[in-house]
């Protein structure tokens, strides 16, 4: 591969390149969103629900099928679909909204990222779109009528893909240079009878006339009847062309305005007599809602066409600044041809590169197609809160409730930037934790922008001034797992261990989040912390953001989060100070003494449990009594996450202040070195020894294991379960103060309304802890290496070592997505079609969680965001990916040398 070709393909780094001027960046849901939420009681899934969407301009963002726009969302580009029998055109995913769902939100439509490079030079999306009419009313009512405990009634339930009735919609985005796009739309009739359906690629810009006084008002108007040209005061001067359908007839270009239809939705005078829906109520309908003088602010191309069974046709677009050298027939003929063949090959030489020798071509496909999704994640995410809570200058002012009501107290939020978001549909606003996952991932790919998004939530406009980061829209207030610390870390050694100016720049930010943490999270100081749900929803027979009781939840989850971010800070401020970056070493004796603190209230506040060899949360109620909540879930386990490995010159440093971590040392780990290095803690020649050090001494790890690995409680065919399946038959009750509460085994969604939606810790597998928990072990078997054996799994009688059990937890979180001895890939479940068909089965998604004992994706179809860890896990398992241990050996070693 060419330098030219690697610059192209992943030189992107956040928002500073001109490759990454034009990307997926278009929402796949705007409609629902807190952001476009201006009712009084905050109820934004009815304020502008789906029937709205397509009439309604939107005041922050856009949505769209296979959606591009530039960086900013000023111009977007999409497709719409209509099979001459729907009510609408199929402009947007249909979905149910957090109270239609019998498991909450809830998408309705199959479309896959199929592939994605960096800097979007090269993007493949598909869609599969019915020949009969959606049936909308259908999957509302069918799914309104089902409970809690029955599955989810989705779109192929319906019968309306039987007999292969419907078009494969393949929509290419390629790059000719950073402000040259090609559009190629592929519609493929995979039914038995010929068929017509109309294709309308889509341009329109966003609204910001109407929210800002005196703002320029772009423009599309027709140039003939195969261009639109393009007028916009930051983008200039651009042109669309569109080529013949493959009958040779030009589409015909139609043109509205992105301006809310007032009379269909509030019966007033409409602002314009072509609105948002113009063009929909023309082609559905006839209706003369076009602009006859051929200009907007929206237009499609719209191609009709009749399409044989199995063939296939392809609709060319070309978006380009005007008077480009090239003339239109050359753009979308010969050239298009060659920038298509151009890019994909680059693209396949990309990841050639990125794929481990030793994977199967079933994992490379796994591997790529989660990156995709990554990659296809990233959207412009728009939203000042002081705006949104005081209103627009010159419009109707938001009902006065607003301004006391949700994130009221983060009026210095102002994004406006390009995120990573966990799913374009489900989820498509940020989630602070959900982010240090997806940095992970994505730095395999494109560590810029990895780093540019663990920098952003921390920047000034995202961080609260008293230092805590916001958790996601629906509350910024609330808290999220801290692990922005050990994801930066990650993703330093990810990218070489090099960036040392990225590690400085977040660990300053991150200070000011962990003294946040220490002073507002642990309400008398004992260093057993609270915080809530801490993204964990259902994991516990309580609602632990808002306690049924009185008192206050001390919980073991929020102690090992902490213990693990005063190990990571630590970590960074030992490379920063072994690479002459900075003085750091006061600082990361600092953070082992904070570590020390959390560790011994670990050992002595009552949350460990000798006979369960699990911590538990507790209770502590107004007059004192602390009561355990036994629920044996992944809460118990998370302390062990905490433990990193401490060098000899810090070692010796910590011992000389003589304060608390000493003061561990002496209790836990005597400082006289014979002790420690006969129990195989220290480490190495002298005066290079390396300690380890965990917030949960061996003795208890080693009793934590054998919960871990019993298949009867935590250990699935497919990894670790979030709660125990011990609960399947043994439901564990709390009561306490009047209030009686109950957590069981649940396998796949939840049966609770705790926290509405489709939130379930309780039974399925999730990637994020699989992952923290793998890399955890991982870490302990690294240093111990061939010494240290235990009985996996717990009642098989084999003892085997610790790098063992890794590559066995590593195989199994990968065999979700490959497919297995049985042909068949867990993650489809027990859907025939999407096992079998080939039409189907190699279109994966990355779902939010999965079944806890058969494997299939459940939750969030497209959040390919933590569940893109499998890329991680797939080139990991291989033997391609540094460990952060790795790294700071070399650094150490490079640092002696100079």
């Amino acid at each position: 591969m060419t330098d030219d070709e690697r610059r192209r393909l992943a030189e992107p780094s956040g928002a500073t390149s001109e490759w990454d001027l034009w990307g997926p960046y278009l929402s796949e849901r705007q409609w629902g969103t807190v952001r476009e939420d201006y009712s009084a009681d905050g109820s934004a899934w009815t304020y502008l629900p789906h029937d709205h969407a397509r009439s309604r301009a939107y005041r922050w963002g856009e949505d769209g099928l296979a959606g591009f726009s530039d960086r900013e969302q000023r111009l977007c580009l999409g497709i719409a679909l209509w099979n001459g029998r729907d009510p609408i055109l199929k402009e947007r995913p249909f979905g149910l909204t957090g109270p239609q769902g019998n498991h909450g939100e809830d998408v309705k439509d199959y479309w896959w990222y199929l592939d994605a490079v960096p800097s979007h030079a090269w993007n493949r999306w598909r869609y599969h779109y019915p020949h009969a009419e959606f049936p909308y009313a259908d999957l509302v009512a069918e799914n309104g009528r089902r409970g809690r405990d029955e599955p989810e009634y989705e779109l192929l339930d319906t019968g309306v893909f039987d007999q292969d009735r419907f078009w494969i919609v393949d929509v290419t985005y390629a790059k000719a240079s950073p402000t040259d796009l090609l559009m190629s739309v592929q519609v493929t009739n995979a039914g038995p009878e010929r068929e017509v359906v109309h294709v309308l690629p889509t341009a329109w810009f966003r609204n910001t006339w109407t929210w800002t006084p005196d703002a320029p008002r772009p423009k599309l108007a027709a140039s003939g009847n195969a261009a639109v040209d393009i007028t916009h005061p930051v983008l200039g001067e651009l042109e669309l062309l569109t080529a013949p359908g493959s009958d040779g007839t030009l589409p015909s270009l139609l043109f509205c305005e992105n301006e809310t239809n007032a009379n269909r939705l509030y019966g007033v005078t409409p602002g314009t007599r072509y609105p948002k829906d113009g063009i929909n109520d023309h082609v559905v309908s006839g209706a003369p809602s076009i602009n006859p003088a051929r200009a907007g602010t929206k237009s499609a191309a719209w191609y009709c066409l009749s399409i044989a069974p199995g063939s296939t046709v392809e609709l060319r677009l070309r978006l380009r600044p005007a008077a480009s050298s090239s003339d239109p027939q050359t753009a979308l003929g010969t050239d298009f041809d060659r920038v298509m063949a151009d890019r994909q090959a680059e693209a396949d030489d990309f990841y050639a590169e990125l794929t481990p020798p030793a994977a199967t071509p079933d994992e490379a496909m796994v591997m790529r197609q989660a990156f995709a999704g990554l990659l296809w994640s990233k959207q412009l995410y728009a939203f000042t809160v002081a705006r949104w809570l005081d209103g627009d200058p010159g419009l109707p002012p938001p009902p006065g409730a607003r301004r006391t009501g949700r994130n009221d107290r983060w009026r210095t939020f102002d994004a406006f930037d390009i995120m990573s978001m966990p799913d374009k549909w489900e989820y498509p606003w940020f989630a602070a934790w959900d982010l240090a996952f997806h940095c992970v991932a994505l730095a395999h790919v494109d560590p810029g922008f990895a780093k540019s998004q663990l920098l952003l939530i921390c920047r000034e406009w995202f961080q609260h001034p008293n230092g805590a980061l916001p958790a996601y829209e629906w509350d910024f207030g609330d808290v999220n797992p801290p692990v922005q610390a050990w994801a930066a870390l990650e993703v330093f050694a990810i990218d070489g261990g090099r960036d040392l100016d990225f590690l400085s720049r977040v660990f300053d930010k991150l200070m000011v989040n962990f003294t946040w943490w220490i002073n507002r999270e642990d309400s008398d100081g004992s260093n057993v912390f609270e915080g809530g749900f801490l993204g964990l929803d259902n994991i516990g027979p309580l609602d632990r953001s808002h306690l049924p009781v009185g008192g206050r939840l001390e919980q073991a989850d929020a102690t090992g989060w902490m213990a693990g971010y005063a190990l990571s800070m630590a970590t960074i401020a030992a490379i920063l100070y072994r690479t002459g970056q900075r003085p750091g070493l006061d600082l990361t004796v600092k953070f082992l003494e904070h570590f020390a603190g959390i560790r011994n209230a670990l050992d002595r506040q009552g949350l460990w449990d000798a006979a369960d060899g699990l911590f538990y949360d507790r209770l502590v109620t107004p007059s004192g009594v602390a009561v355990p909540v036994k629920a044996q879930s992944m809460v118990g386990i998370i302390p062990m996450l905490a433990a990193a490995v401490v060098d000899e010159p810090t070692l010796d440093h910590a011992v000389a202040v003589g304060k608390q971590f000493a003061g561990l040392l002496d209790r836990h780990l005597p400082t006289d070195p014979g002790p420690l290095e006969t129990a195989g803690l220290l480490r190495g020649d002298p005066g290079e020894r390396r300690l380890l050090v965990g917030a949960v001494g061996v003795d208890r790890v080693t009793q934590l294991f054998r919960r871990l690995f019993d298949p009867e409680e935590f250990l699935s065919p497919y990894g670790l379960r979030s709660l125990s399946a011990y609960h399947r038959d043994h439901p564990y009750t709390v009561d306490v103060e009047g209030v009686r509460a109950t957590i069981d085994y649940e396998p796949a969604e939840s049966t609770t309304a705790m926290f509405g939606g489709n939130s379930n810790w309780r039974g399925p597998v999730w990637f994020p802890l699989n992952y923290l928990a793998t890399s955890a072990l991982q870490r302990y078997a690294r240093f111990f290496g061939k010494d240290f054996s235990v009985e996996y799994p717990t009642g098989s009688g084999e003892l085997v070592t610790l790098d063992a059990v890794v590559a066995d937890l590593w195989a199994r979180s990968a065999s979700i997505f490959v497919v297995g001895p049985d042909q068949r890939r867990p993650c489809f479940g027990w859907v025939d079609r999407l096992q079998h068909d080939p039409n189907w089965r190699e279109n994966l998604m990355f779902h939010e969680y999965f079944h806890g004992d058969n494997g299939a994706g459940l939750g969030a179809s497209h959040q390919t965001g933590w569940t893109g860890l499998v890329a991680d896990v797939i080139r990991r398992r291989h033997g391609v990916v540094p460990s952060i241990d790795d790294v700071i050996l070399r650094l150490g070693a490079e640092g002696e040398q100079q």
